[in-house]
């Protein structure tokens, strides 16, 4: 099976179905349906064998399935940057299955305690935190960039359709059968995601200049980009200001279904289903939606929405009127995270792609993990209706926001790989280990540009240090003005070398030539790579000399003209 997302056969590209058209994204997408449904029959399964505890207990099942990704999600991002990707999504599928077939075992034999259940729920969660970064990372390949926002929908979708049919069908089978064979059904439903993943010939990815990074790097690398990448930051943020207040209605929903309205598990199911067919039905106006109110605008919305709903079930205990209510809450659901996931998509390039959405779903996963005790625990003290005015309040609050903290726009945003540098030309090869290395750039600015060159550099600023850079600055040289001089410095050889190679986009050559093109007319960079005489022998150059170095440094150095 091939990765090509074209066909011949491709509908509108303004579809909110167009990355069905293709063909391996279509298999992998049913195949996680069916994994997905049951994910929630196993949820509904876990969280009705606690229902009789106390509330907090219960949401501990959410608790237990967020935390390793919290945990795991960071380490999970550099292993799906470091390593084939479909061979982690296959081990993460290969690995939860086995946990669920433990689970369906102690199930069966009545041996499946608060203790035991929750923590092979944590384990499953560990499965979940290691194929999320991989997951979301090949998206890319899967669809075209321009679809990466119906593909974030439809995942959704995916997701919340599941929620329509798994809880609904996994209540009826806990109460007709037991919570064993929902559990049985989750282990199999594994599998067809695995049998597309082995068919999938997926392109060899090239080796990197410099090499494979080692884990500790690769993660400071990881943090490094997200902190100067400040789209990717608001998206981060945008989601914390979400995620917490909308845990309340997933951790309390089972305590409201048994304690408030006296359902039992299947009709707590069909609640979750309520839920489900909100969100599907909302894919079907959610790109009139984002064309008319803009990203900020259906994250409002969104959020002002959610938050109606939980007010809804502070205020009323008729199963009915919740069921409605619900329907909506799928909808603003679907259309925030959506949003948020499309906008963090097309931001990160693909070296750096799983760990920069490994730290978004830390932040999503951590949310819902964190908040969710806290909300049981104010539903045993204050009561179910105070805790669930609390969180309405915090989305409203968290709505009011985006006027100041709007998502920033991904147009001029591209994060293909631009390999514009030329090789340095070095007297001799430096090790990968090599280093730390200083990077001298030097540039002649007019008198009536420097202003705005000294602006435009604090762009290229940013794209140094998302790229490697330690450390970044800017020099006017007092005894000739025009002179200015950037200084950066990296950990090592390969560090640089992975610049020159596919760390760089699209969008860092833009930066660059909007400052160059403020330089003296005829004028060229020019470029010193140097390297710490210190920690070593001095650099030997081919005719057996060793170059001196600089007074004000101790640095051997090479130059060039760039």
């Amino acid at each position: 099976m091939r990765s090509t997302p074209k066909t011949a056969r491709t509908p509108r590209p303004d579809s909110p179905w167009a990355p069905l058209a293709a063909r391996l994204f279509r298999a992998l997408w049913i195949a996680q349906l069916v994994s997905n449904v049951g994910g929630w029959m196993q949820t509904v399964g876990a969280q009705w064998l606690l229902v009789g505890e106390n509330a907090a207990l219960v949401t501990l099942v959410q608790t237990a399935s967020s935390l390793p990704v919290v945990l795991l999600a960071l380490p999970s991002g550099v292993v799906a940057d470091r390593f084939d990707r479909r061979w982690v999504l296959l081990t993460a599928q290969f690995a939860m299955v086995a946990v669920s077939g433990v689970l369906t075992a102690l199930a069966f034999a009545d041996a499946l305690g608060p203790a035991s259940l929750l923590s092979l729920t944590f384990l499953l969660g560990c499965g979940t935190a290691l194929m999320g970064p991989a997951w979301q990372a090949v998206q890319p390949e899967l669809v075209e960039r321009e679809r990466l926002g119906q593909a974030a929908a439809l995942g959704a979708v995916n997701m919340n359709l599941a929620r329509a049919v798994g809880p609904a069908l996994g209540g009826a089978v806990v109460a007709a059968a037991g919570a064993g064979w929902v559990f049985a059904f989750n282990a199999v439903s594994y599998l067809g995601t695995a049998a597309v993943l082995l068919l999938w010939h997926r392109p060899a990815t090239p080796a990197r200049p410099g090499g494979r990074e080692r884990l500790l790097p690769a993660l400071y690398a990881g943090r490094r980009y997200v902190w100067n990448a400040p789209g990717v930051r608001r998206v981060l943020l945008r989601t914390l200001l979400f995620v917490p207040g909308g845990a309340a209605l997933w951790s309390l929903l089972p305590v409201t279904a048994d304690r408030t309205l006296g359902l039992g598990s299947g009709g707590y199911g069909l609640l979750l289903g309520a839920v489900g067919v909100g969100a599907v039905a909302g894919a079907f106006v959610l790109p009139l939606i984002r064309r008319t109110l803009g990203a900020s605008g259906t994250l409002a919305a969104g959020t002002v929405v959610f938050a109606g709903v939980l007010a809804v079930l502070a205020a009323t205990r008729s199963p009915w009127l919740v069921a409605a209510a619900l329907l909506p809450a799928g909808l603003a659901w679907i259309g925030v995270l959506s949003t948020l996931n499309a906008a963090v998509q097309t931001r990160l390039p693909g070296w750096v792609r799983a760990r920069g959405l490994a730290v978004y779903l830390l932040v999503f996963q951590g949310g819902q993990a964190c908040a969710a005790p806290l909300w049981g625990v104010l539903a045993d003290r204050l009561g179910l209706t105070t805790a669930y005015v609390i969180s309405a309040a915090l989305m409203v609050l968290g709505a009011g926001t985006v006027r100041l903290w709007p998502l920033r726009d991904t147009q001029g945003i591209d994060p293909s790989p631009s390999s514009h540098w030329p090789v340095p030309p070095l007297v001799f090869e430096p090790g990968p280990a090599d280093g730390p290395v200083l990077v001298s750039v030097a540039y002649r600015v007019p008198p009536g540009n420097r202003a705005e060159f000294t602006a435009r550099m604090a762009h290229v600023a940013r794209s140094r240090r998302r790229t490697g850079a330690l450390a970044w600055g800017l020099y006017q040289d007092g005894n000739d003005p025009e002179r200015f001089l950037e200084h950066y410095l990296l950990g090592s050889w390969s560090e640089h070398l992975a610049q020159h190679g596919d760390r760089l986009t699209v969008t860092d050559r833009r930066h660059e030539q909007r400052a160059r093109a403020l330089l003296v007319p005829g004028s060229a960079p020019e470029v010193t790579h140097a390297f710490d005489a210190t920690a070593g022998p001095l650099i030997t150059a081919p005719d057996g000399s060793t170059p001196s170095a600089p007074t004000d440094m101790s640095v051997s150095s090479s130059k060039r003209k760039m």
